[in-house]
Parts: C-alpha cells; sequence; structure tokens
C-alpha cells in the first residue's frame, strides 16, 4: 500500500492495515488459547487438501496483492477522486464487520476451520452448527466478500473496486466448491444444510 503509493501520512491505508492487523492478533488468540490443536492443522499441505483449494488461496494471495498496489497508484497519482469520507468511514465499519467480527467469529465457532480445505477425518470431523453457522453456511466467506467489496471504498479506489471484483468472484466460487465438496464427503453436512439453506446471505443464496 504504502510503497505504491509513495507516501504514509494515508490514514485509509493505515485503517486497512488496522483491520488486518485486528483480524491476525484475534485469530492468533484463537488459535493459541482456544483451540490449539488448529495451529497444527493449519501448519503445512496435507496428503488430502483440495488440489483446487491451493490453486484458489494461491490466486486469492496475488490478486490481494494487485488491489494494494493498484490503490496505492491510485493515491499517488490520484485517478479516483470524489469518494466522501462520510462514505470511506462506512466502508471501514463493513471492513471491520466482514474480517474481525463476522470471521472471526467463524474461526472461534468452528474448531476445524482449516487454511486449506480438506475432510478432516483425523480429527473427527463433524459439520457445525453454533456461532455465526447458525444462519450461514460459510460465514467466513461472507465475512471475505463484505471486506473485499469496502476496503477499496475506504482506500478510494475505484480502480482497486474493479480488481476486489475479481476476488469476491473467486470467494462464491470457493464457497460452491466447498459446499459440494462437504455435502458429498462430510457425513451430516447434508442433514445441516437442510437446516441452514443459505451459503452466504440469509434468504439469497
Amino acid at each position: 500500500l504504502f510503497w505504491s503509493a509513495g507516501r504514509i501520512d494515508w490514514w485509509q491505508g493505515w485503517a486497512a492495515l488496522a483491520v488486518m492487523t485486528v483480524w491476525i492478533a484475534a485469530t492468533a488468540w484463537i488459535v493459541l488459547r482456544l483451540n490449539p490443536a488448529l495451529l497444527a492443522e493449519r501448519m503445512g499441505r496435507r496428503s488430502d487438501d483440495k488440489p483446487w483449494d491451493i490453486a484458489i488461496v494461491t490466486l486469492m494471495g496475488l490478486i490481494t496483492l494487485a488491489r494494494y498496489i493498484v490503490a496505492g497508484l491510485d493515491q499517488r497519482f490520484g485517478w479516483t477522486g470524489g469518494i466522501p469520507l462520510q462514505a470511506q468511514l462506512l466502508a471501514l465499519g463493513l471492513c471491520m464487520l466482514g474480517y474481525d467480527v463476522l470471521f472471526v467469529w467463524a474461526t472461534a465457532a468452528n474448531p476445524y476451520f482449516s487454511r486449506i480445505m480438506r475432510i478432516q477425518t483425523d480429527r473427527g470431523h463433524r459439520a457445525v452448527s453454533g456461532g455465526p453457522y447458525r444462519f450461514v453456511r460459510h460465514p467466513a466467506y461472507a465475512g471475505g466478500i463484505l471486506y473485499e467489496l469496502a476496503v477499496p471504498i475506504l482506500l478510494a479506489s475505484w480502480p482497486a473496486l474493479l480488481v476486489s471484483l475479481v476476488s469476491a468472484s473467486v470467494l462464491v466460487a470457493r464457497t460452491a466448491l466447498e459446499d459440494r465438496a462437504l455435502m458429498a464427503e462430510l457425513p451430516g453436512y447434508a442433514d445441516y444444510a437442510r437446516r441452514v439453506r443459505f451459503r452466504l446471505v440469509p434468504r439469497l443464496w
């Protein structure tokens, strides 16, 4: 962000960094204090990791890098103008809701919250229905998509929003692929899916 912007006196960039810092710190606390077994699960690769999910995670990392570079360049060269401060502050709130609330809540509620999708038969994997999973089947992805769409507004960059639309679309595809795999391979997930009908947005999808 700051390298491509060519400046560090950019409060929106620091605000985006703060949201990510809170998310990382909260996730670390959850893993280390509430569910230490998840630390080993999230470290390294497993032979039964889904290859398509490895590809998606790699792609998401590259898209995220591109978004922040584009947003910084927009700040440097002034491609976007006229986004009101109120809209940026609202976007900051949505970023916090997406990552620091929904994503963190999902991590705390799901002891099988792996970085790469796999059926964790070695850990007694079962369908989780508590916390935000009472409302949608993939609340962390819902929070991630909310952040993806809000952070370009916080950073006042329409070109960055175009990049984020790609990453949000990839997350929707990841949701569909993961849901299909869980439905086919995880015992009890089909029953859970009948109770919680929607994947990302209640009454929509």
